[in-house]
């Protein structure tokens, strides 16, 4: 079917503005056949709620792309991380692989721990409001979101990430939209290698009561992180909890600056924090798409017939937002209740630090707007601009007055 929505898919204007040409697909072509702009793969686009769960939770979708993926979508160089650790890692292999590595991951996310994560959470919040207060004019994402989400880290892994924004910059690259950037999409993912390797072995040499050093002692009757798996899962920690903290903060703090009345209401009722966060992430989370999948088989979804080694590719973004699942999906009611969203992904390969990103979210933005209840964007709202990503939704700014 010929693309005859508002913009095409990751182009410059949908990057700005996804939701129209969302819009259209779940409508006109729910299962959507493209062109995939890096390598010009021939890819297909799931947009509605109900096929997003399931390509997200089918084992004959998988996310082991260097295995299942077809001759044209591996030499294009779109496997996740092909050739580095995190090719093996918790985010891109299936069961049982992926089954043994989250038990021992979650084996680490205990409730002493979690909890004495929400008292690290809340000094840095205040803190950095603090630093933001003395600035005046600031910008949420690197002033305030990367501070906190990047602090958070820091404290949690167990020293102070001091190269965030190299580690931005990295995943960036990653996961690049401009074909001529592929060039670096190894170098990145192996400076994230890098950097969780190096703090792997610092804990090896000083344990302390903290993330990394419990992921070092995991066990399971026996059965332990190797090197590779432990620099793997720490580097996936590295890349879930820091840009897309990131991003979602500061996509939350936009939303509530449109919907004033909504900003308001979360100020005034404080317990609505939990519920708020979880619409904020239904409306505009951080996470585009989830990652590739492919089919392992000839697979029929929603009347569309998918060949084996077929590309997938998840719209959460649009998922979110189906009136087939959500009443009224494109207004911003802090106190919805309903189906539960698909921001932090479905099924086995879900987030494993969503309740760290939900308590980051709960203890961060409410924070801001009680500091500073006449928060104002100092530029006009079209000069706010996002990232160019098919991946990632994250403003490239947000420049605002206390």
């Amino acid at each position: 079917m010929t693309l005859s929505a508002p913009t095409a898919l990751f182009s410059p204007g949908y990057y700005q503005d996804p939701y129209p040409t969302l819009t259209w697909l779940r409508e006109h072509s729910p299962v959507h056949r493209f062109r995939f702009p890096v390598g010009d793969v021939e890819t297909w686009m799931v947009t509605r709620y109900d096929d997003v769960r399931t390509v997200l939770a089918d084992p004959r979708f998988s996310t082991e792309g260097g295995t299942w993926g077809n001759a044209e979508f591996r030499e294009a160089g779109l496997v996740s991380a092909a050739g580095t650790i995190l090719e093996r890692g918790i985010a891109v292999v299936d069961p049982p692989a992926h089954t043994r590595l989250r038990r021992l991951a979650m084996s680490t996310f205990t409730t002493r721990r979690v909890e004495r994560w929400r008292e690290t959470v809340g000094t840095l919040v205040a803190r950095t409001l603090d630093d933001c207060a003395e600035r005046g004019r600031f910008d949420v994402m690197d002033h305030y979101a990367g501070e906190v989400s990047a602090g958070v880290l820091g404290e949690i892994l167990g020293f102070r990430i001091d190269r965030h924004r190299e580690l931005v910059t990295a995943l960036n690259e990653a996961f690049p939209s401009d074909p001529a950037l592929m060039h670096k999409v190894p170098a990145a993912f192996g400076r994230i290698c890098e950097y969780a390797a190096e703090l792997v072995a610092d804990k090896r040499g000083a344990p302390g009561d903290d993330l990394t050093s419990a992921l070092i002692d995991a066990s399971d009757g026996g059965d332990r992180l190797d090197g590779d798996e432990l620099i793997g899962m720490v580097a996936a920690i590295i890349m879930g909890g820091s840009d897309t903290v990131r991003g979602f903060v500061g996509n939350a703090v936009l939303a509530l600056l449109d919907h004033p009345d909504q900003a308001a209401r979360l100020v005034a009722e404080p317990d609505l924090a939990p519920a708020a966060v979880e619409e904020l992430l239904r409306y505009e989370g951080a996470l585009s798409t989830a990652l590739f999948r492919v089919t392992t088989e000839e697979v029929e979804l929603a009347g569309t017939t998918l060949p084996a080694g077929a590309p997938v590719i998840a719209g959460l973004l649009s998922a979110n937002r189906d009136a087939r699942r959500f009443d009224d999906p494109e207004r911003l009611d802090l106190g919805r209740t309903g189906p539960r969203h698909v921001g932090f992904g479905h099924g086995l390969h879900n987030c494993v630090g969503a309740a760290l990103a939900r308590l980051e979210g709960e203890l961060s933005i409410p924070a801001l707007f009680a500091r500073f209840p006449k928060l104002a964007l100092t530029v006009p709202r079209p000069d706010v601009r996002y990232i160019d990503n098919w991946a990632i939704r994250r403003l490239e700014a947000l420049s605002v007055s206390a």
